[in-house]
């Protein structure tokens, strides 16, 4: 099904070749599709350190109004490309009180004042829009979400923290290391009843855990592209978010000039393909003929299995899943699901970026054509990802008929992917058609006693599951007649009746609106010149994802306050956290007698501040709050082996936080309130050091540790020291 080729191949003749000699592979390198976009984005003149600028920006209402806020704080005047603020996150405007919708007042009036694009809620989530209205082949899209990617229509999108669309509105370069490309070769057709989340789920099955593709470019090609729908490969590409690469770009044809016409954008078409000689740092080859009906078990995307083998295997493979679950006393019980030798759902959702594409849905309303969901605890609702694809689903009579099998539509709405919308009850093992199951993302609360999982499947076994009442089944095990591989009709006239286009219209003289909850950054202090850490967390898990770091749902209505979210930090995954960091906070000189007296040293002039112990922090969403939070409640720095992902660790850097990590094999035996003492913590950052010696102090003594960072650009290291990226403007203005 997948084969992974760690060595290069060449583009030769249509194919990859393996590469025999290195004598073409620097000039191959500029050949790739990948290259040759982000080359032409790039100011720097530099073909190795790119300087980019992107063609436009994309935010939803978690994000765009810190954004926003630091932007202005930073001297933003106008927009000077297009910066798109959608409204699919928050849209459920009765979680606390009236802070949602003041959110989109304020998005609304940001975009009169400074000249955006604004959508109202409930009319796309967020990269519907963006693939609909936005992306052109050979085009650059940053989002502050981590599944930034149009690289189905030839767009290399990027998910990125707050911070870095901050930099671009303000005229600012994204600054990277040139990326490896990674080629992804298909061959073949899927069968039918397989779907893209079925090959987007083998293929973070494939990737994930051993970082083939970490912070690289996937780029798709060869001729089973050709035998997908641009929805089928719109399915697959926003999932590469999740094997943890940077980007994403595929090679383009007639389907998605096609795509581009029918929304009235013909002229954002051309074709992109490898030149001849490209070439590719390593291959991930998948036979599209092979590939089964998956499922991603709990809690992450990249728990691959057939669905055959987890109904084969139940209660082995449900049990590994039962360990990975890290609520403290507190129990998941799946092997529970399995009733009289059967896997039992107790939910099934299709929606957002991923499962809402029109060809899914579609292929679901066949699949339960003449049948229903049932009446007993089983549910099943749909969510569209546009208006305009939701027209399409009433004109074809996709939606009679999943609502004649009992299954409900509702609106466009991001809320099942990150815990606000959907929420299973208590025990339920939910499966859905979207982009993540990481803790939590469904939901529930552990600290109140609420536990559930999610297992990822594709909308074609999801349909299935449901016509068998919730009995686990994969679409390929049922009969029905696939929908016929025509393109659907977009009308876009509801955008041009709802949403505010106002680039190039900036209103000085429009007042911000704001609500209540929406509060300006506290001020951030500068790095010192030397720190001591007190260490607030201690995580040993595998991997801590951004929605443990910042959880996601209803904490998210009050994203427009810092101090109000900082209060969530950590809380379902290190409830004591928040309340250590306030004992941080309040910490005088004085308190600290006996550690100065550990270190011989007076103690005097040394910063006091906060840090987290994590194994591999930063998997997952692109919200820079995973990061700005612990800022706020006096964090300066993370320890780690390594950063799940570069927008995490941009976060971190960006919100003045030293991103320190150990060697790999370093025990690091420490215990929450101890403490990391780094003497000439700002000289080293300034100078680029790489070796940090610091010492921990614990109630048994002193020990030393040698930290590290990571290669700093010059302005990262001015943006620590400065203690985070407003001062840093502040402080360098031009």
């Amino acid at each position: 099904m997948i084969r992974l080729h760690e060595g290069g191949v060449f583009w030769h003749n249509g194919k990859p070749v393996e590469a025999k000699t290195e004598s073409c592979r620097e000039s191959g390198t500029l050949l790739t599709m990948a290259a040759g976009i982000m080359l032409a984005h790039n100011t720097s003149g530099d073909s190795g350190a790119l300087r980019l600028k992107f063609d436009s920006l994309i935010s939803h209402d978690i994000t765009y109004v810190g954004i926003i806020q630091t932007a202005k704080a930073s001297g933003l005047e106008k927009f000077p490309l297009p910066y798109v603020m959608t409204n699919c996150h928050n849209s459920l405007c009765a979680v606390g009180g009236t802070i949602n919708e003041d959110d989109h007042v304020f998005g609304l009036s940001a975009a009169k004042k400074y000249g955006g694009i604004y959508v109202p809620a409930n009319q796309a989530v967020i990269h519907q829009y963006a693939r609909e209205m936005m992306a052109g082949c050979g085009r650059m899209i940053l989002g502050s979400d981590s599944h930034t990617r149009y690289g189905a229509i030839g767009t290399m999108g990027i998910g990125e923290g707050g911070p870095e669309l901050v930099k671009q509105l303000l005229g600012r370069t994204y600054d990277l290391t040139r990326p490896q490309v990674v080629l992804v070769y298909l061959t073949g057709s899927p069968r039918q009843g397989v779907g893209p989340h079925d090959v987007a789920i083998a293929l973070c099955g494939a990737t994930y855990k051993n970082n083939f593709v970490k912070n690289k470019v996937l780029e798709f090609a060869g001729p089973g592209v050709a035998n997908l729908s641009v929805d089928y490969r719109i399915g697959i590409d926003v999932m590469t978010t999740e094997t943890a690469c940077l980007s994403s770009v595929w090679e383009t044809d007639e389907k998605v000039e096609e795509y581009l016409a029918i929304r009235g954008r013909a002229g954002d078409y051309r074709k992109l393909q490898p030149a001849e000689g490209a070439y590719y740092d390593a291959m991930v080859a998948i036979d599209l003929d092979k590939v089964e009906p998956m499922a991603a078990l709990p809690f992450h995307p990249s728990e691959a299995y057939t669905i055959h083998e987890l109904q084969k295997n139940a209660g082995d493979i449900l049990r590994e899943a039962e360990k990975r679950a890290s609520f403290g006393d507190l129990k998941l019980d799946l092997c529970s699901k399995v009733v009289n030798g059967k896997v039992m759902i107790d939910q099934g959702i299709i929606a957002g970026c991923a499962g809402g594409m029109y060809d899914n849905i579609a292929e679901a309303a066949e699949i339960l054509k003449g049948h229903d969901v049932g009446n007993g605890y089983f549910s099943l609702s749909v969510y569209p990802p546009s208006v305009p694809v939701n027209l399409e689903l009433i004109k074809n009579g996709v939606q009679q008929t999943l609502l004649e099998s009992g299954a409900l539509f509702k609106p466009c709405f991001c809320g099942p992917c990150f815990g606000a919308g959907d929420v299973p009850s208590c025990g339920s093992l939910s499966a859905r058609h979207t982009t993540r199951n990481f803790p939590n993302r469904e939901g529930s609360k552990p600290a109140d006693g609420q536990v559930a999982g999610v297992m990822l499947m594709d909308a074609r076994s999801i349909a299935a599951t449901a016509r068998n009442h919730g009995v686990l089944t994969a679409a390929t095990d049922v009969d029905y007649t696939a929908p016929a591989a025509t393109a659907y009709g977009f009308d876009g006239s509801v955008y041009g009746k709802r949403v505010y286009f106002g680039f190039g219209k900036a209103d000085k003289t429009a007042e911000l609106r704001f609500g209540p909850n929406i509060t300006e950054w506290p001020s951030i202090p500068a790095l010192g010149d030397d720190l001591l850490l007190r260490l607030d967390a201690i995580i040993h898990d595998e991997v801590t994802t951004t929605d443990e770091l910042i959880p996601s749902g209803d904490a998210s209505s009050y994203r427009s306050n810092p101090r109000k979210l900082a209060t969530f930090t950590l809380s379902r995954r290190e409830p004591e956290y928040v309340k250590r960091t306030a004992v941080t906070r309040s910490l005088t000189t004085a308190d600290l007698h006996d550690v100065w007296e550990k270190l011989g040293i007076s103690g005097e002039n040394v910063q006091i501040g906060s840090t987290i112990f994590a194994h591999k922090p930063g998997d997952g969403s692109a919200r820079e709050q995973a990061a700005s939070c612990q800022r706020i409640l006096g964090g300066c720095a993370n320890i780690c082996y390594e950063y799940a992902t570069k927008r995490y660790r941009s976060n971190c850097i960006n919100w003045g936080m030293v991103p320190f990590t150990l060697d790999a094999g370093v025990e690091f035996p420490y215990a929450a309130g101890d403490f990391v003492y780094v003497p000439g913590v700002r000289q080293a950052v300034l100078s680029g050091a790489s070796d940090i010696p610091a010492k921990v102090v614990t109630a048994d003594g002193v020990h030393d540790v040698m930290l590290h960072i990571a290669a700093l650009t010059d302005e990262e290291k001015q943006i620590i020291a400065d203690g985070c990226l407003m001062n840093y403007y502040a402080a360098h203005k031009e």
